[in-house]
């Protein structure tokens, strides 16, 4: 059982899943919770569902290069329709379960869709109301059976069904299976990802198998993790980054991916699978931290104490490492004593007392955040990825957390700036193109094959890379000061009452910010201090909530320079969810659409 088999022969993403299923045969692969429960299906099993689904949708009618698309939550099933499909020739494509008919009808018809997977009775009705617009989309197979007794629909049926087939046809035709596996080559597109729309409509970026077989290859450079080490696979799976961490890195390495029950239930079960491998965004890891800072202001005194004493004293260790004067101080053994008593049980609660790696990439990353998971024993480590590059361009090497910095790109990527700083980066990880825009790749890719990333960049003498703002977001006051808001909104993230936040000043005399609020953290505040309320607008208006933003905002002001400065501040009074137009699927606030759509508040910041 070695994960580090030589890949010469194994140049697609189906032979390399062949082979490891092969390989690591009885060896756990996935685990699932259902009712409380966890359920897991080993390699062998694994391989057998996925050629059940790949031969069954070959049944369906489905030629080489089709494509397969599934709307659904992280589940065993949402790997079976993509890896079978992958193995069979197809190209599988994933929709954010949050999309809305619209957007559903738009991938679909935009891929070309053949085969819709949906999860249940609610996905399912969003795609009988767009069909009609997908001429393409030729059969629907739905995985939950609840709520559609008696339904019956000639192009609609039941992934049980789909998978009795797949495995009567196992029997006999399992050569065709691996025919097609041996007929995969490294150009073949292996599944699309859309875009996340930030900037438009979104697109279909090409990931081709010679891409992912880059990355899988990549994996243990900057992955800590060995056989059987756990992850937990609770980000969209539709999303580049979960998709390598979920489908492919797990060839690498052999981790056993975990798929909580639900989205409410992430955080218990981190708790009970305790991964050793967590990969998530700013977000994710803010809300553990909010989590702890706000549950010790409950706590009695001397529990304070001792973790806020055991949190300077670590911190103190590790700030020469950070500001790159030296090596960490090894602890004396008070300090370890101090250190161990305050964070066992901090690392325990939160479900990281195992984790061997912690990344975080996607958006940036607030200093301070760092620092404290640092205090924790844990290094949380940056890195910078993008769809178009499938996934991965560099990453931070254990030991060498360098603040603001996503560490030194992969063995063969190569990065350089371009004008304007912007980042560019050639190399086997950047994608195929986008499907059927021609146009659109050319702009992204020029004809030496540099990616033109749209980020402006920093590149150190010693390699690594620093990602400063999307180049169309920087604010240029009309003072002629540019400011980087990405700077402010990390800042002002890190409160525990901030889930988001908009710089806003471009051509304007001074910097103000639209600001989203922690429902959950703010309702407790005004709890815990008797303001009353009736719903979240009423919520977000009390004075006593506008104080304590301000208050917050002040803190984040204290380290900024004076041009930076947060001046002004409107609390957006909508709860705004995934399904609202200003968020992406992955959460992040559409930052043209947030300002085009509130810029009455903006103005009222701006008096004449």
């Amino acid at each position: 059982m070695n994960p580090a088999m030589a890949m010469d022969a194994l140049d697609t993403p189906p032979k390399l899943f062949r082979a490891r299923c092969r390989e690591w045969g009885g060896a756990p692969a996935l685990r699932a919770k259902r009712r409380g429960l966890w359920s897991g299906v080993d390699w062998a099993t694994y391989y057998a569902h996925a050629r059940a689904v790949g031969l069954a949708l070959g049944a369906v009618g489905l030629r080489r290069g089709d494509r397969v698309s599934v709307l659904a939550d992280n589940r065993p099933e949402w790997l079976y329709v993509d890896v079978g499909a992958q193995c069979m020739g197809f190209v599988g494509n994933g929709i954010y379960p949050t999309s809305s008919p619209e957007q559903v009808a738009h991938i679909l018809a935009d891929s070309g869709s053949a085969v819709l997977v949906v999860e249940n009775q609610e996905q399912l009705d969003k795609a009988l109301a767009v069909r009609e617009r997908c001429p393409a989309l030729r059969h629907v197979v739905v995985i939950e059976r609840e709520g559609l007794r008696g339904f019956a629909d000639p192009a609609v049926s039941f992934f049980d069904d789909l998978l009795a087939r797949g495995f009567e046809l196992a029997r006999t035709r399992s050569a065709d299976f691996e025919a097609a596996i041996d007929a995969s080559r490294p150009d073949d597109v292996a599944f699309l990802v859309y875009t996340s729309g930030t900037t438009g409509a979104p697109k279909g970026a090409m990931i081709s198998a010679a891409n992912v077989v880059t990355q899988i290859a990549q994996a243990p450079n900057y992955l800590h993790a060995g056989f059987g080490d756990r992850t937990l696979s609770f980000l969209p799976l539709c999303h580049i980054a979960e998709r390598m961490a979920s489908v492919f890195n797990p060839l690498a390495l052999g981790l056993v991916v975990h798929f909580p029950e639900n989205a409410g239930t992430v955080f218990n079960d981190l708790r009970e699978v305790e991964p050793h491998v967590v990969f998530a965004p700013p977000r994710f890891w803010e809300k553990l931290h909010s989590g702890v800072e706000l549950a010790l202001r409950d706590a009695i005194a001397p529990a304070r104490w001792v973790y806020a004493k055991a949190r300077a004293s670590a911190q103190s260790r590790y700030e020469a490492m950070l500001q790159q004067r030296g090596p960490v101080r090894p602890p004396t053994l008070s300090e370890r004593l101090l250190e161990a008593a305050a964070f066992r049980n901090v690392r325990r609660f939160l479900g990281l007392s195992r984790v061997k790696t912690a990344l975080t990439g996607a958006a940036p990353v607030p200093p301070d955040l760092v620092r404290w998971y640092l205090a924790l024993g844990i290094e949380l480590r940056e890195a910078f990825g993008m769809t178009e590059t499938c996934g991965f361009v560099t990453a931070t090497p254990p030991g060498c957390i360098r603040l603001g910095w996503a560490g030194v790109p992969g063995p063969g990527i190569e990065i350089r700036l371009g004008a304007e700083n912007e980042l560019l980066v050639r190399g086997p990880n950047v994608f195929a193109g986008y499907w059927g825009q021609p146009d659109k790749t050319a702009e992204a890719i020029d004809a030496d094959g540099w990616l033109h990333t749209g980020d402006c960049a920093e590149i150190a003498p010693t390699g690594e890379l620093a990602i400063r703002d999307r180049l169309k977001d920087i604010l240029i006051t009309s003072g002629g000061k540019n400011v980087t808001p990405s700077q402010i909104e990390n800042l002002l993230k890190f409160s525990p009452y901030i889930t988001d936040a908009v710089a806003v000043g471009d051509g304007r005399r001074y910097i103000t910010a639209l600001v989203m609020l922690d429902h959950e953290q703010v309702a407790r505040f005004a709890r815990d201090r008797q303001v009353p309320y009736t719903d979240y607008a009423s919520l977000v208006r009390a004075p006593e909530v506008v104080a304590l933003v301000r208050d917050e905002i002040e803190r984040a002001n204290a380290r900024l320079a004076r041009v930076e400065q947060v001046k002004d501040f409107r609390i957006i009074d909508q709860l705004l969810t995934a399904e609202d137009e200003e968020l992406t699927p992955t959460m992040k606030l559409k930052r043209k659409l947030v300002v085009r759509k509130y810029a009455a508040l903006i103005d009222e910041m701006y008096p004449d």
